[in-house]
């Protein structure tokens, strides 16, 4: 858990393996650490982060792992239940994961003795994106490229299902609108469904291709983020179905797009890996450049820390976190 001043990487976490996704616990879990999770060939460890910028008792990073599961194929995907609290007696931890076999799988254990999965299947093609209901969590939600978005139960039973123009990139389900549901797609268009009458009620257009990313800004439900192309697009959806703002920002395609949980003009962008590094960007909507950059020797995920400015990425046997300024 060192710092790295080298190229302004704040700290590092090693791992067994290429880390193919990262994800930060977005929802409170009744306890003072933060739980992340990552997935490399076939498990996914859960962990939790201590930081200096939270806590001044910490120096630098705490980091402890607190299980592995087996997952037995590459995980590509990682969504975290609202249902995992660590001050349940005993604990609960639940989350689940989309595989390169089309699946989907629901684990819950308690960190001891109980540790349970579920495997979900209906998808014909690769999943890229996977969501739970943000309130009660009981329900999941996945896009995949065989150009549909599906809502699960936690049984793994089709609540809903929704067809695609083409293949589904990213899914957002925001707990102020717990009724609509958020799905980007490749060919640049980004629809609302109302998950009570299951029609679409809203759609943006980012005029470019592919979308290869998009995110609903959890501190205003009227921004959208994307990255499509090269450039990163803003859109307000009660001033116009086509983005208020764009910039061009990876030269080699931008990859993914995530919003800050704690300021509504910061989000983060990474590039498609390259041969050699990923270049992650840190923007803020009152600054022309960027306010971070930062490269990952092969990135793979983006994920922001529930209360700090702070991200991380994923690498060849290790974790990169950046702290940037609000």
């Amino acid at each position: 858990m060192k710092q790295d001043s080298t190229r302004n990487i704040a700290y590092t976490v090693d791992c067994e393996d290429y880390v193919h996704v990262v994800k930060f616990n977005p929802f409170e879990s009744g306890d003072a650490c933060s739980l992340i999770a990552y997935g490399g060939s076939n498990y996914v460890v859960v962990g939790s982060c201590r930081f200096q910028e939270e806590d001044a008792e910490v120096e630098g990073m705490q980091y402890k792992t607190l299980k592995t599961f087996h997952h037995g194929i590459r995980v590509d995907a990682i969504a975290w239940s609202p249902e995992t609290r660590l001050d349940a007696l005993p604990p609960q931890i639940r989350f689940c994961t989309a595989a390169s076999d089309r699946k989907l799988r629901l684990f819950t254990s308690d960190l001891q003795d109980k540790n349970e999965f579920k495997t979900f299947d209906g998808h014909s093609d690769y999943i890229n994106d996977l969501v739970f209901a943000p309130n009660e969590g009981q329900e999941v939600a996945s896009v995949s490229d065989d150009h549909t978005c599906r809502v699960w139960d936690l049984e793994g039973n089709e609540k809903a299902h929704f067809v695609l123009r083409s293949p589904g990139m990213s899914v957002c389900w925001h707990p102020e609108e717990a009724f609509k549901l958020m799905v980007a797609e490749k060919n640049g268009t980004i629809r609302f469904y109302d998950l009570i009458t299951q029609q679409a009620i809203l759609s943006l257009e980012c005029e470019q291709t592919p979308l290869m990313s998009a995110d609903w800004c959890l501190k205003n439900t009227l921004k959208i983020g994307a990255v499509a192309g090269n450039d990163w697009l803003i859109w307000d959806i009660t001033r116009s179905s086509y983005p208020q703002d764009k910039r061009p920002v990876h030269v080699d395609r931008a990859r993914l797009f995530r919003w800050s949980r704690v300021n509504e003009n910061l989000f983060a962008t990474t590039g498609y890996p390259g041969k050699t590094t990923t270049q992650l960007l840190v923007h803020h909507l009152g600054h022309p450049q960027p306010i971070l950059t930062g490269t990952a020797a092969v990135g793979s995920g983006l994920t922001w820390h529930r209360t700090l400015p702070l991200c991380a990425v994923g690498g060849d046997h290790k974790i990169f976190f950046w702290v940037t300024e609000m």
